[in-house]
C-alpha cells in the first residue's frame, strides 16, 4: 500500500479539562482588551501627531517671524523720527523716501498677516499681563487704574499665541474700573 491509498487518520481531540474553558476564555478577554489599549494608543498617537504637524505648519515661522520684527521695528523707528512740521515742509525726494518707508513697511507686515502673524497696539485697554509687559507707570487721573496709556513697543501674535507682548506704560492712581465700579453699585442696590 502507498501513502496514497492511505486514508488519513482521525485525530481525536481529548475533551477539555474541567477549568480549562475557563482559563481560555480568561485568556482570550486579556488579549482582547490588549488589543483595545493598544488599538486606542495608536489613535491617540495618530491624533498627536496630526496636532503636531497642524502646530509646525502654524507656528513653524515663529522663529524667522521673530528676527524679522527687528525689521520692522527698525522701520517704524524711522517714521516715528521724523517731526511732523519737517514732513509739511519736506522737499519731493525726502517725501518720496517716507513714502517708500512707509509702503516698505505696510508690506512686511502684510506678509506677516499672510503667514499669521497679526500686530496689536493696546494703547487705551485694560492691562492684560498676557499679551502685554509693563515698563512703567504713569499717574494719570483721567483715566482709569490699570488702562494702558503708552505703547513703547507694539506686541504681535502668530495665531493664538504671544510672538511678542506689548511694552506699555500703565496708568496708576485713577478711577476704579468700569466692570468693578458697576459690581459695586450692584451690591449696593441689593443691600
Amino acid at each position: 500500500m502507498t501513502d496514497r491509498d492511505r486514508q488519513p487518520e482521525e485525530t481525536t481531540v481529548p475533551p477539555p479539562e474541567p477549568g480549562s474553558i475557563e482559563l481560555l476564555q480568561k485568556e482570550a478577554a486579556e488579549a482582547r482588551d490588549h488589543m483595545l489599549r493598544t488599538l486606542a494608543e495608536m489613535e491617540n498617537l495618530r491624533k498627536r501627531t496630526a496636532k503636531e504637524v497642524a502646530d509646525s505648519k502654524l507656528y513653524g515661522v515663529t522663529g524667522f517671524a521673530r528676527d524679522v520684527l527687528d525689521i520692522a521695528d527698525n522701520l517704524q523707528r524711522a517714521l516715528d523720527a521724523i517731526p511732523a512740521e519737517a514732513r509739511a515742509a519736506a522737499d519731493p525726494g525726502l517725501i518720496a523716501l517716507i513714502e517708500g518707508v512707509e509702503l516698505t513697511e505696510r508690506s512686511l507686515l502684510n506678509a506677516l498677516e499672510k503667514h499669521g502673524v497679526k500686530k496689536f497696539d493696546p494703547q487705551g485697554q485694560k492691562f492684560d499681563p498676557n499679551f502685554q509687559q509693563a515698563m512703567f507707570e504713569v499717574p494719570d487721573a483721567s483715566v482709569p487704574s490699570g488702562t494702558v496709556v503708552q505703547v513703547v513697543q507694539a506686541g504681535y501674535t502668530i495665531s493664538e499665541r504671544v510672538l511678542r507682548p506689548a511694552l506699555v506704560g500703565v496708568a496708576k492712581g485713577g478711577a476704579k474700573a468700569a466692570p468693578a465700579a458697576n459690581s459695586n453699585e450692584s451690591n449696593s442696590a441689593a443691600n
